[in-house]
């Protein structure tokens, strides 16, 4: 059955339109005959929004009780039995109710989508799961409910649904989005007009970058080589000069005029000439444009030019910045420089930018290649002038009148002008040409010049000796100038491989770990489509890829060594496999210096989860001894007053007064407290570590919760503020209740008589603060952490006062329930423990009155 296709509706932030809009197409393919319901729609009462349902077929959601409350959820049975073309599901990133189909409604799409129903979804952007850090920064507040970029990303469309930040607020100020109460709170926390810009960049960036893929693979699959100019990038080319830094900045400063401009530095290593690159500038030069913002790349190329070309259009850039020659101004014979072949053969998609600096023409450029592997047009033009050269010298001294008599330049310099051509053959195509040139060379000598003339014998046996040396300087010459063109070819060989694995080495000192940005690397460095480590449990177990990289709409990277157009064995089970062309034999030698750096890297990755684990283990050893240690004494304190009172009860020595006997009894109770709330922390510290702790969240009111919680403190050292209108909250009141009595134990303890702890709470946007504030002694900024840690007790606090173990269980519990414990100094002295829950999404109870307690 074909997949279903997926359109999602992606905003910035909550109100700017994305359900209308779903809903707005919705009606459309309606009109068009298309077959549409609606799986899941939730208008959170908005008006308009619930107007839009209208005429719309609703399949019936599906009620689950959960805690004493009824919720709903979309019924994905009934909407795979109704089996219509299109299905409306909002909010990608719901979780669903416990004993819901899935956990979240993502997966109820994914359902939808393998069944051939259409979907359309909507979602906003500080719900993907990459952006989670950058969301909080941004807001202060952590998304719990989050939906996998790869599920977005495999969306066969997606739409933008912008509004600027300054028409939401005025949206949220008429009572569109939230409700009235809500809406003073939500405008000065989260939908301020930074965040909310914030938001929006980060959606319209994301977007863009999502869009450029497509490009990507649209000019890929239909073998587009001319760039499009849909965004500004910015090619640097570098030659490992002192310009470098020069260049990046100016390439910098060029990006920076255009928003959403990328800067990609590339290095072309020649592997059949010199280079003058020095391997510390091009890490210093990487270092700073990576610093700026780009990115660093190494690519080998025959030809620097075309090689610079190519990775500039591979790349869709619209602008290569280049550096002025750093030649002398007479090295401009030998042939017009990388900057000028560059700027010739740009066309008119590329801009070309020649940047002057200081190194102009103070330094020798890349000099022309020298050595075995000759082009062509070189070996041919060798070959002209190992024939045609002397030829032509014998018809040019012929034509002066010269050939034996006395009028010429004489014997002795006919033989150095012979030599001459000789040389230039060399130098030109190598040996095999120079070789041609010294036997044509010395017939014409022997034939033209050397008395008598136009004949083979030689008259003067001084003339057979000039030319025997004449053919021996000859072959020696093109000899030495043939193996100092070898030695050339495999210098800059070694060079170009050094510089390769000077960056390799450069990656392990610099600890990057990274697999995929490694294989990348091996692709970018050979020019290959794609690359995969390859690895196998055993000689007869199947392959697996640890690891791939390829060109975005190329071939997949290969899934076994055969299919691969090379490998590259890594001990017995691990393989390098590469395809998209058949590498030479010496860049093997290359290949397998990233082959072996490739395995390093993989089992370093799993060292490093493997450390993890140790450490997680060790930490738990910790946990236990100092559990250990603690039970030693905190559990024998109220044991030993507990057996002394029940001790002197059962006595008949002596007779107890009613007063005397309700005081032991007072005893032994408030031992059995002591031990009961011990065990109680101890048992929900074991389960944090172990991570056994599963809240059951579901939406409540504070003063349901909190109430409870302060009934194991005195009466009247506690003051109780929670107003009515505050939002009710997605929490486990259980672990709340527990979180609740050890914060405020933990306060009342210190709290010095007289001065009761303060209870209040407060809604700020998608969040409600509970805030704890003692008049005690206080906790200076450098210990403020560490008090949540186990077995902690701040001060003199004596032994039996605890095992240290409240704050560190209550911040446990907090965070299980998606939210945080935090302590902050309380103005005028003493400390604020607050602790930030998740506001509920309005789909709960409705609120009961409830009066509100001033006391405890």
């Amino acid at each position: 059955m074909a997949r279903g296709k997926f359109r999602i509706y992606l905003g910035a932030a909550p109100g700017v339109g994305k359900t209308y809009a779903m809903l707005s197409e919705a009606h459309r393919r309606v009109e068009r005959g298309a077959d549409v319901v609606v799986g899941f729609v939730e208008h959170h009462g908005r008006p308009r929004t619930e107007v839009m349902l209208h005429g719309l077929e609703e399949v019936p959601r599906r009620e689950l009780a959960y805690r004493g409350a009824v919720f709903t959820e979309m019924d994905v049975d009934a909407v795979l039995a109704r089996r219509p073309a299109v299905a409306l599901v909002d909010e990608l990133a719901h979780t669903n109710v416990p004993g819901s189909r899935n956990a979240k409604r993502w997966q109820d799409v994914e359902e939808l989508l393998r069944a051939g129903v259409d979907v359309v979804s909507t979602v906003n952007i500080q719900h993907l799961e990459s952006l989670g850090d950058v969301v909080e920064s941004i807001t202060g507040v952590r998304q719990r409910e989050t939906v996998p970029d790869e599920v977005v990303r495999r969306a066969d469309q997606i739409e933008l649904v912008d509004m600027s930040p300054q028409a939401l607020r005025r949206r949220m100020a008429h009572g569109n989005i939230y409700a009235p109460d809500k809406i003073d709170a939500a405008l000065s926390n989260y939908f301020r007009p930074g965040n909310l810009t914030a938001l929006r960049e980060l959606a319209l960036l994301w977007t863009a970058d999502r869009v450029d893929e497509y490009l990507q693979q649209y000019r890929s699959e239909h073998s587009i080589r001319s760039t499009w100019q849909a965004r500004e990038r910015i090619v640097v080319g570098l030659t490992g000069g002192p310009e470098g830094s020069t260049l990046i900045r100016r390439a910098a400063r060029i990006a920076a005029k255009g928003s959403g401009s990328e800067v990609l530095a590339v290095y072309v290593a020649r592997s059949d000439g010199l280079t003058s690159a020095s391997p510390k500038e091009l890490a210093v030069q990487r270092t700073l444009v990576e610093d700026l913002g780009g990115t660093f790349h190494h690519v080998i190329g025959e030809d620097i030019p075309r090689a610079l070309l190519d990775f500039a259009r591979g790349v869709n850039a619209t602008q290569i910045v280049l550096g002025s020659s750093r030649r002398r101004p007479w090295t401009q014979v030998f042939g017009p420089g990388v900057g000028a072949t560059v700027a010739r053969e740009s066309g008119p998609d590329l801009d070309v930018h020649i940047v002057t600096h200081e190194a102009v023409a103070k330094g020798r450029g890349l000099p022309v290649a020298r050595g075995a592997r000759l082009g062509r047009a070189r070996r041919a033009a060798g070959w002209l002038v190992g024939v045609a050269g002397p030829a032509l010298l014998t018809l040019g001294l012929a034509g002066t009148g010269t050939g034996g008599g006395d009028t010429g330049p004489g014997f002795a310099n006919e033989v150095l002008l012979f030599l001459f051509v000789n040389v230039v053959a060399a130098l030109v195509g190598g040996l095999l040409p120079a070789l041609a040139s010294a036997a044509a060379g010395s017939l014409l000598l022997n034939y033209y010049f050397t008395p008598p003339t136009h004949t083979w014998t030689i008259a003067d046996p001084e003339n057979i000796v000039a030319i025997a040396v004449f053919v021996a300087v000859a072959v020696s010459v093109a000899s030495v100038v043939d193996l100092a063109a070898r030695r050339t070819h495999q210098a800059a060989r070694l060079r170009a491989e050094s510089e390769v694995l000077s960056f390799l080495a450069g990656s392990v000192l610099r600890g990057e770990t990274s697999l995929e940005a490694l294989l990348e690397r091996v692709r970018e460095t050979f020019g290959m489509d794609a690359v995969a480590l390859l690895e196998r449990e055993s000689d007869v177990a199947p392959w697996t890829r640890a690891g791939s990289a390829g060109v975005t709409g190329g071939p997949p990277p290969p899934g076994r060594p055969e299919d691969a157009d090379v490998d590259m064995p890594v001990g017995d089970h691990l393989a390098l496999a590469l395809t998209g062309r058949v590498l030479p034999a010496e860049d093997r030698r290359v290949l397998a210096a990233f082959a072996a750096q490739a395995a390093v890297v993989l089992d370093r990755q799993r060292l490093v989860g493997q450390a993890e684990r140790a450490r997680e283990l060790a930490e738990g050893n910790r946990i236990r001894t100092a559990l250990l240690a603690a039970v030693s004494h905190d559990l024998r304190t109220p044991l030993a007053a507990i057996k002394a009172a029940v001790t002197s009860l059962r006595s008949d020595d002596v007779a107890w007064s009613e007063e005397d006997e309700a005081e032991l009894l007072a005893a032994i109770e408030e031992g059995a407290d002591r031990l009961d709330h011990l065990v109680g922390n101890l048992l929900d510290m074991s389960r944090l570590q172990t991570g056994t702790v599963t809240p059951l969240i579901r939406e409540i009111d504070l003063d349901e919760v909190v109430p409870m919680a302060l009934g194991g403190v005195p009466e009247g050292s506690a003051a109780l503020d929670i107003p009515e209108e505050l939002p009710m909250v997605a929490v486990d009141p259980g672990l709340l209740e527990r979180s609740v009595a050890n914060i405020v134990e933990n306060a009342v303890k210190y709290s010095p008589d007289g001065h009761p702890v303060l209870v209040s709470a407060s809604a700020l946007g998608e969040r409600v603060e509970l805030r704890v504030a003692d008049r005690g002694p206080g906790v200076p900024d450098s210990a403020k952490e560490r008090i949540f840690e186990p077995f902690q007790r701040y001060g003199d606090a004596p032994r039996g006062a605890g095992v240290g173990l409240g704050l560190a269980v209550a911040r446990g519990f907090a965070e299980a329930m998606g939210g945080s414990l935090e302590a902050e100094d309380t103005p005028g002295g003493g400390m604020t423990m607050v602790l930030t829950l998740r506001a509920a999404a309005g789909r709960g109870p409705a609120r009961p009155e409830i009066p509100a307690q001033a006391t405890s």
